[in-house]
């Protein structure tokens, strides 16, 4: 692995490697976006329903969910930061490895056991509340698992190659739905689970990314169809996509080339502007893209635009935290954050199983009516928040303890 990492050694030659050391930053961006997740359990849509006046309410409830189709909220930055958090970690976890005389075989092997594995507890966790297997694998632990193969072979090339595997990557994304053809008159709508009158179809150009009437819809109505299931797939009623995938690999790409630069920093001032140089101008080109109709702007099924629109977005949002955390060194002050983000694997199994355990052992053990101490209007604060204390208090004890899981 030496002799790869820098050819000019003799391969019979052994040096040891000194592992990178782990930045805070890293750590509290991750748990930031892993507690926006998690705290969908407090349920402001709840909140702005039983208060229609409160704009204030209809503020966190636009950005506690996803937009129904372009653009952009709050939630929707929480998957691709996470995403993108995949690939600036990935040159750290390729150093640490190798620090410790792992052979290319075995990197090579453990990467393909954390792909299966990441695809698996996407699929179980999706299955949980089925009758039997709910093969689906659009959601965010499926599409790192199925992008990872392709991010951990780019992880030993040069930068010159990562920024053309992708370009190639959207333009050939971007090709995949400009040239599929669109809906005929005759159409049946309810093939695709959306009405033919739906105020968010997109017109012209921009109609090849309409919702279940694309590419990869196609795709998922043959792929999805391959295995056992209750009744035949026909559509995802939020649009999300398999071949999704594709471009999520992209936003790895991208974090892939951040840690790089990030590992590889001579001096925090130069890093933090590369990085807010890079958000503004990935930004600058989703924003041009979107405008002029030649790629819309789309997270569901993670249009190019959206790959560089989000990407632009998690460049940002690292530099900031890069910033306060440690050019600022105020560690102690993200703790919070820090005991998620080192922890993520657990959080993420934790919001996806647990909830209404919890919510129910408090209603069983202190009061069934325990969430309505301060009314009914604001019943999902209480009972959310208890549940993200609880959630935290066993991550903080895991962190304690030094119970970090890790795929």
């Amino acid at each position: 692995m030496d002799t790869l990492l820098n050819p000019s050694l003799p391969r019979q030659e052994t040096v040891t490697l000194t592992p990178p050391q782990r930045l805070s930053s890293v750590d509290a961006y991750r748990g930031f976006v892993m507690l926006l997740m998690m705290a969908e359990v407090l349920e402001f849509a709840h909140v702005a329903e039983a208060a229609p006046g409160s704009s204030f309410w209809s503020f966190l409830h636009h950005h506690q969910d996803h937009v129904p189709w372009v653009g952009c909220s709050l939630h929707d930055l929480i998957q691709p930061s996470f995403t993108f958090l995949v690939g600036v970690a990935l040159p750290y976890s390729i150093a640490s490895r190798s620090s410790r005389g792992h052979s290319t075989t075995y990197l090579w092997l453990h990467m393909l056991r954390r792909s299966l594995i990441l695809i698996l507890l996407g699929i179980f966790l999706r299955s949980m509340y089925s009758q039997q297997t709910n093969f689906t694998f659009e959601d965010t632990l499926t599409q790192i698992g199925l992008g990872y193969p392709f991010l951990f072979a780019l992880g030993f090339t040069t930068p010159r190659i990562q920024w053309a595997a992708l370009a190639a990557v959207l333009v050939g994304y971007w090709l995949l739905f400009a040239l599929y053809p669109l809906p005929g008159p005759d159409f049946d709508w309810a093939q695709a689970g959306v009405a033919a009158d739906w105020p968010h179809h997109l017109q012209g150009f921009a109609a090849h990314w309409n919702k279940n009437t694309n590419a990869a819809w196609a795709f998922d109505r043959w792929f999805l169809n391959l295995f056992p299931r209750e009744k035949p797939f026909l559509y995802n009623g939020g649009g999300y996509a398999t071949l999704s995938f594709i471009p999520t690999l992209g936003t790895m790409i991208l974090g892939l080339l951040a840690g790089q630069w990030i590992k590889g920093r001579t001096s925090a001032g130069s890093l933090l502007k590369r990085l807010l140089i890079t958000g503004v101008l990935l930004l600058a080109v989703a924003v041009i893209l979107n405008w002029s109709g030649i790629a819309p702007n789309i997270k569901r099924i993670w249009t190019p635009t959206w790959t560089l629109f989000s990407g632009g977005w998690c460049f940002i949002l690292l530099a900031g935290f890069y910033y306060v955390v440690d050019i600022l060194q105020t560690r102690r002050w993200f703790l919070p954050l820090i005991v998620v983000g080192m922890n993520s694997i657990a959080a993420y199994v934790l919001a996806h199983t647990v909830v209404g355990f919890i919510d129910q052992s408090f209603r069983i053990h202190i009061s069934q009516q325990y969430d309505l101490l301060f009314g009914s209007t604001y019943r999902t604060l209480i009972s959310g928040g208890v549940i993200l204390l609880v959630q935290w208090l066993v991550l903080y004890w895991m962190y304690k303890k030094k119970l970090f899981i890790k795929i």
